[in-house]
């Protein structure tokens, strides 16, 4: 009796077993999954509806519902949006010296900053702080390229912007892409500040810019 047992036991192993690589081997998918996040990856586009992979009903995670569905939260409170002005319409670099010439040349029609008019007095202090920290060096604090770098007979060259006929676009444009020796400060500046120290350079050196919506008169009598 007790050897039978044994060799029930022993059969119900081998079953339990056999049952159990046969199943794990097989191509169709399981019955049932623990863990369906990780057997089916979720990956949300931030600017679509979130649904969950492995179901057809929407998600439901609150955030989420607050937004419609969007999965492209606000930044959280305490750290540093990368663009927190909303401009988004900034053209690629350009590729070759015929692509940067002609974008020059239309970025000086381009007398309107993007950002909001209302914020024109905090924009400029910040485009102020921007410029003597990034630009100044140069450029010197009065515009007129005696900078520190360049009284130390370290560079010269730099223009003085009484001297140029430069527009906000233009400026602007500069800033993004470099010009002659000049380099591109669109890596340390983002976009809504190039647009800051575009404002502070027409708004200190060349006359002025009365809001950040209105047109920006360029110096007619100045050379290039």
């Amino acid at each position: 009796m007790l050897n039978m047992k044994r060799n029930i036991l022993k059969i119900t192993a081998v079953l339990g077993f056999a049952s159990l690589v046969l199943s794990s081997c097989g191509n169709g998918n399981p019955p049932l999954v623990w863990f369906p996040d990780m057997y089916f990856p979720v990956a949300y586009d931030p600017l679509q509806k979130a649904e969950d992979a492995y179901s057809k009903h929407d998600n439901e995670i609150p955030a989420f519902v607050k937004q419609n569905g969007a999965t492209g939260l606000t930044p959280v409170e305490g750290t540093v949006p990368q663009d927190k002005d909303g401009i988004f319409a900034e053209a690629l670099l350009p590729k070759n010296v015929d692509e940067y010439n002609a974008g020059y040349e239309a970025s000086k029609s381009v007398t309107v900053s993007p950002l909001n008019a209302a914020n024109l007095e905090k924009d400029l202090e910040r485009g102020k702080l921007l410029y003597e920290k990034t630009c100044a060096a140069c450029h010197g604090t009065a515009g007129d390229g005696q900078g520190s770098i360049v009284q130390s007979g370290a560079y010269s060259g730099v223009p003085n912007y009484a001297d140029r006929q430069v527009t906000l676009g233009s400026v602007h444009y500069v800033i993004v892409n470099g010009r002659n020796a000049m380099g591109s400060y669109a890596g340390q500046l983002s976009p809504g500040d190039r647009w800051r120290v575009a404002m502070y350079v027409m708004n200190e050196f060349k006359g002025g810019t009365a809001s950040a919506a209105t047109a920006v008169a360029s110096d007619s009598t100045a050379t290039k």
